[in-house]
């Protein structure tokens, strides 16, 4: 990857793959389109910046970005709250900025996908997005809906023929990022980031952070009994609620 696209690239996992990149010899340019401001102390002479808001009706400036040969996107937010404790108009909020902006942003790549060229497209899902996450129950869905986007997509694109395919990143939680309200630290992800980069560069189609070490047993458990395993989780995530309170 020569030219490549991060949207959501100006702090937390996202910041620490386009630093990656940026500090390739062979890469040209690494765009970032984030909401936030890109930090002076963050930025590299290979980095270009464009603050957007993805909750914007106007996608324009996804045109004026196509002179590139990769597109990762890390967006997205979630916070642990009971579905009741929720504000109803953070419903639609939650879906525009983990769902639908992420969908939007890759039909403005699609034909680079359908192309004969390599094109190498990432996602940051999520393993909430595998089973039911309580405290996460939105948060949960707008990820559950983006890997079944992605898994018909990739389906598409074999049956048309071509060779790239959109990868399904879809980790649990990680240290270092601004995903809880926390400032980024770069040295806890740049172990991650690599990986990531790793997965995109093959044009692998899912990869599940430490799926072997942790995510296997949990998977099978939610398969056997996802009811059992729901209230697993919500135990869980109430003693992380408490350790913060």
């Amino acid at each position: 990857m020569k030219r490549i696209l991060v949207v959501g690239g100006a702090n937390g996992i996202g910041l620490s793959i386009a630093t990656e990149l940026a500090k390739r010899e062979t890469t040209e340019k690494v765009y970032i389109v984030d909401k936030a401001p890109l930090a002076d102390e963050n930025r590299l002479s290979k980095m270009e910046s464009y603050e957007f808001d993805l909750t914007s009706a106007d996608y324009s400036i996804f045109d004026k970005l196509q002179d590139v040969d990769g597109v990762m996107i890390t967006a997205g937010f979630g916070r642990l709250a009971l579905f009741k404790d929720v504000p109803e108009s953070m419903i639609s909020t939650y879906f525009n900025v983990n769902t639908i902006a992420v969908i939007r942003v890759i039909k403005h790549y699609y034909d680079k996908l359908l192309n004969d060229a390599d094109f190498h497209c990432g996602v940051m899902v999520s393993i909430a997005g595998f089973m039911s996450s309580p405290f996460f129950s939105l948060y949960g869905a707008t990820k559950a809906a983006l890997k079944i986007f992605i898994e018909s997509v990739n389906v598409e694109l074999d049956r048309a023929g071509s060779k790239n395919r959109i990868l399904n990143v879809s980790p649990g939680s990680i240290k270092g990022t601004s995903f809880n309200g926390q400032k980024t630290d770069l040295s806890q992800t740049f172990s991650l980031a690599k990986e990531i980069i790793k997965h995109l560069e093959v044009k692998d189609d899912l990869f599940i952070p430490k799926y072997e070490e942790v995510f296997h047993e949990v998977l099978e458990r939610y398969h056997d009994d996802f009811r059992k395993e729901g209230n697993h989780s919500y135990n869980y995530k109430l003693q992380r609620l408490e350790r913060h309170v």
